[in-house]
């Protein structure tokens, strides 16, 4: 009743600070009461990983500073508000999929900045040089014209003809596309898993290693041998498992879907990094060096690092009892690390190709866009670059989320490049205007001039998960296993997705505190 009086956003700050309170206090008995609080830990890289191994590892007590290399935190959440519009120039929205983000979205208090976009589920493929409407389920997908009578039949069929045909199974360097045509048909390849991964990792289908892009998918088709009834199975087998977890719990299930933040999804890093304060954060430093050495009072291993800061000057740091590194392979592998004062090799580490990206965005007034598309947005299958479409596809940002523009304008957000065209994601501002202004001219009847545009150049947007990628999975394996104290999170451990960085990181600092704690248990035992 009393609350009822008290306006939300009043509550809301008394929430926050009370959880401000709790968490100092929290805190603080961690310190009196673990010795390993007194331990230091070293975060290399602000991206979302860093940020969220950092946050966890602070949750515990420990010490921890993270060094980054640009003037920002975020890496590749990057949002920008600006004359009444918010874009992102990265990652636009995210799931819930890991446990781990549900775990920062309630220590951090922001469920109740979510954004759940409009109309999500209505997404559009271009076929022909239109969009069109995919189907939402597998049964509407089957009744629907979006693909041909022999497409559909093999979907249908799928389960009977791979039920124990296990002599065809995928082998270790099998390519996404071959993997889905052996199991569905070239159409199904060419018109929406090649627009789904050039979408979501700027990729393309015969690239693309099946076994790290999709490791659920493989496995399903190693257990079951039909992806369609191993997903069932494993479906029903989650519901029966959720249900008996759940007996007594009132815990409120998370909302489904993809969401973003109010002001978009820097808004999660910014919050991630208010936590962690100022002085754990060393902005414009890069890490030149990590070394490695035996510490003679403890049975850990004591870690330095070396970095240049933004006046160019050489500093150390030491004694740091663990080290997580968020970095990209390719920065990491331009580090020197030592190990006892030796030099520590870097050279098995493979080459990664990255691919690039351009990000555009546009507005239009609404008068001047003739076909409008209420839901997520259109993805270009590359066949479709025969009818004159060039990019990768477009996000309906305002109509997904009407805060982001003015009421008489459309925001769009558009990308260009990739595995597909690399060079034109390095072309000119005035080129690639003219390449989205043509696709939007085609896809939505978007007529005249933007009357805004904003052009954001990733040269590395995603390292490529290619069929060889098991040398780079192998490599990180090696760093973890000959440096002691060494830990390796982000994007190119566990997936490409918002979710699977946060859990990388999240991961990373639990084996930092499970190594903390065994190294305490040894000494102890040892006196």
């Amino acid at each position: 009743m009393v609350n009822s009086l008290i306006p939300p956003r009043v509550q809301t700050q008394l929430h926050n600070r009370e959880r401000a309170r709790v968490r100092e206090m929290v805190l603080a008995a961690k310190k009196e009461d673990n010795p390993s609080c007194a331990k230091r830990v070293a975060v290399v890289g602000a991206g979302v990983s860093g940020l969220a191994a950092a946050y966890k590892l602070k949750l515990q007590g420990l010490n921890v500073t993270v060094f980054e290399a640009d003037q920002r935190v975020g890496g590749k959440l990057r949002s920008v508000s600006r004359d009444g519009l918010i874009w992102d120039e990265g990652a636009n929205t995210m799931t819930e999929s890991d446990a781990e983000v549900g775990f920062l979205l309630d220590n951090l208090g922001l469920r109740d900045k979510q954004q759940f976009p409009i109309s999500q589920t209505k997404r559009y493929i271009a076929r022909n040089g239109k969009p069109v409407l995919i189907p939402s389920n597998p049964v509407a997908l089957i009744r629907s014209n979006f693909l041909s009578t022999q497409s559909k039949l093999q979907i249908l069929f799928e389960p009977f003809l791979w039920r124990k045909n296990l002599s065809k199974l995928s082998d270790e360097q099998e390519s996404v596309g071959g993997f889905f045509e052996r199991h569905f048909g070239k159409e199904v390849v060419e018109y929406l898993i090649d627009p789904f991964v050039a979408g979501t990792s700027a990729g393309d289908p015969d690239s693309l290693s099946m076994r790290y892009s999709f490791p659920e998918l493989w496995s399903l088709e190693k257990r079951f041998g039909s992806v369609i009834s191993g997903a069932i199975q494993s479906k029903l087998s989650t519901k029966r498992e959720s249900k008996g977890g759940r007996a007594g719990s009132a815990n409120k299930k998370p909302q489904r879907g993809s969401f973003s933040f109010l002001g978009g999804m820097q808004t999660l890093t910014n919050a991630l990094s208010n936590e962690l304060g100022k002085k754990d954060l060393k902005l414009q430093c890069e890490v030149l060096e990590l070394s490695c050495c035996s510490s003679n009072n403890s049975s850990l291993h004591s870690w330095s690092v070396s970095y240049a800061s933004q006046q160019k000057k050489m500093s150390d740091e030491n004694s740091f009892d663990a080290v997580i590194v968020t970095a990209p392979l390719h920065s990491l592998k331009d580090m020197k690390i030592t190990k006892r004062g030796n030099p520590f090799l870097l050279d098995f580490i493979p080459e990664v190709i990255y691919l690039p990206a351009s990000v555009i965005i546009t507005t239009f007034k609404k008068k001047n866009v003739k076909q409008p598309l209420e839901g997520f947005g259109v993805l270009v299958p590359s066949k479709e670059q025969q009818n004159g479409l060039k990019t990768l596809g477009t996000l309906f940002s305002s109509m997904m989320f009407p805060d982001r523009a003015p009421d008489d304008t459309y925001l769009y957000t558009t990308f260009v490049g990739g595995s597909r065209n690399k060079e034109l994601a390095k072309a000119t501002r005035d080129e690639l205007k003219d390449v989205v202004t043509s696709d939007l001219r085609q896809l939505l009847g978007a007529e005249g001039e933007p009357t805004f545009m904003n052009h954001f150049y990733w040269s590395a947007a995603f390292p490529l998960y290619g069929k060889n990628y098991k040398t780079a999975i192998e490599a990180i394996d090696k760093l973890e296993k000959d440096l002691p104290g060494f830990f390796y999170a982000g994007n190119h451990k566990e997936g490409l997705a918002v979710g699977r960085a946060i859990s990388s990181g999240c991961k990373a600092a639990d084996l930092v505190i499970s190594y903390l704690n065994s190294s305490l248990d040894v000494k102890e035992s040892s006196h």
